[in-house]
């Protein structure tokens, strides 16, 4: 059994996030949907039964916890595996060790395999016939969707539940938890420290439960029994201001809101600006660079379809490069964007057609446009009437519809005149022009007929 539980002692050596590692799940933070009353994962400890699976989520967010919760629960042997240390020899003789402890005792046994996407495909196939002939239950951990970096055979007999990031709720009880705990935590030490100090350390550690008591214990070094912590000693832990930790805050959203607003009005010092604010604050440059994109398709859109490979190249960058370099490539596209030509356009066009599609009755689709790959769907006039577009003059159909009758009329794109919309505006004015001679020519053959 897992020294987890094996005893009551607490080893004092070990680090905090290691002493305060949760024994129930009741200390369990975090991951409501999976361990909260009534969920999947609580059912499976409550009935002290259950299947193998992956956890699939970021670090620091109790992976190896819940697999040792879960083993424990049902009375079983835990043994770990490291895929970054580890190798066939190592699989082999965990396989040997669980059947030895069937053996013996006839208890069943819990292989918990750390980054699993790490072994390769012949790695993960080893554990295939052991998972199927009840040699163990198999938990893997992973940081990586587990779609494609998982073989379908070991999806196939294994669920998939992703925990989500820690909210910081999550990690400031967490927290409260080891400054309470006298036997585990920091109880003892009676530290005082503040709700907006234990708030600043959990945005900090950026939704890592271990990391948040990694810094606390870090916090405590500093701090003398029963003494009030100072903002000097957050900063000496977090190394620079602490008000770079408001990334959780009505001031971080207000900055992104200025950023977004700056980049539509056309504003690249105003870009820059609250680009670098945030970046200080301790934001996520990706999620500048996702900002971007969306900026691309709501604001520019096809005023300058380039802004949008522009987005998506500084994104390329920053996680070939690194930060540093990849921080400027991400400045770059925001000046881009706001330099370039906007237009709301498709944006609009899109949300309207969503709407009018929510709200519409399910039209048909038009016989010329079905598909008709049988003879049965030709004799029902699937396909009779299409117009192939490339045998026609300037590869246009001139007065084909490809709506349904009921929207035929309809106009959802309107492109502006401003950058390469302007471009677009006159080829769809030209295309009208040819659909209304190719209509007026229909209505004189047929007066003429």
């Amino acid at each position: 059994m897992d020294d987890l539980f094996a005893s009551d002692d607490v080893n004092l050596m070990q680090p905090l996030a290691a002493r305060m590692r949760p024994k129930t799940l009741d200390e369990y933070v975090g991951q409501e949907h999976l361990v909260g009353e009534g969920k999947p994962l609580r059912k499976m400890v409550e009935r002290r039964q259950g299947h193998s699976f992956i956890l699939w989520g970021p670090p620091g967010v109790g992976k190896t916890t819940f697999a040792q919760l879960f083993a424990h629960s049902l009375d079983a042997k835990f043994i770990e595996l490291s895929a970054v240390m580890s190798g066939v020899k190592d699989i082999r003789a965990a396989v040997d060790d669980a059947k030895q402890w069937r053996l013996m005792t006839q208890k069943s046994t819990l292989l918990f395999v750390d980054e699993v996407h790490r072994f390769n495909k012949s790695q993960q196939d080893a554990f295939l016939p052991y998972i199927e002939d009840g040699t163990f239950l198999f938990v893997g951990a992973t940081t990586e969707n587990p779609a494609f970096e998982l073989n379908s055979a070991l999806l196939s007999r294994a669920r998939v539940y992703r925990l989500q990031t820690p909210t910081v709720d999550d990690l400031l009880s967490a927290m409260k938890h080891a400054l309470n705990d006298c036997r585990r935590g920091l109880g003892d030490r009676k530290i005082q420290i503040k709700d907006e100090q234990l708030a600043i350390l959990a945005q900090a550690a950026d939704g890592d439960v271990r990391r948040s008591l990694n810094f606390l214990e870090i916090l405590a070094d500093f701090v003398e029994d029963g003494e009030a912590v100072t903002n000097a000693q957050l900063e000496d832990i977090l190394g620079g201001s602490i008000r770079r930790y408001d990334k959780g805050g009505d001031v971080f959203y207000d900055q992104i809101s200025a950023f977004h607003k700056s980049v539509r009005g056309s504003s690249p010092d105003g870009a820059l600006y609250w680009m670098a604010r945030m970046l200080d604050g301790g934001c996520d440059p990706l999620y500048i660079a996702r900002r971007l994109l969306a900026i691309a398709s709501e604001d520019i859109g096809n005023a300058d379809p380039r802004a949008l490979q522009i987005g998506l190249n500084a994104w390329d960058i920053f996680e070939r490069v690194g930060p540093y370099e990849g921080n400027r490539a991400i400045a770059q596209a925001a000046v881009y964007m706001a330099c370039a030509p906007k237009s709301n356009a498709l944006y609009k066009a899109f949300n309207q057609m969503m709407s009018d599609v929510k709200n519409q009755p399910s039209l048909e689709v038009p016989n010329h446009l079905r598909n008709a790959p049988t003879s049965l769907a030709k004799d029902m006039g699937h396909g009779e009437g299409y117009r192939y577009a490339h045998n026609e003059p300037n590869a246009y159909a001139a007065g084909e519809s490809y709506l349904p009758a009921e929207l035929a009329n309809e106009r959802y794109y309107i492109p502006t005149d401003r950058g390469l919309e302007k471009k677009i505006a006159e080829k769809l004015a030209w295309l009208e022009e040819q659909d209304l001679q190719s209509s007026q020519k229909r209505y004189h053959e047929g007066e003429n007929g």
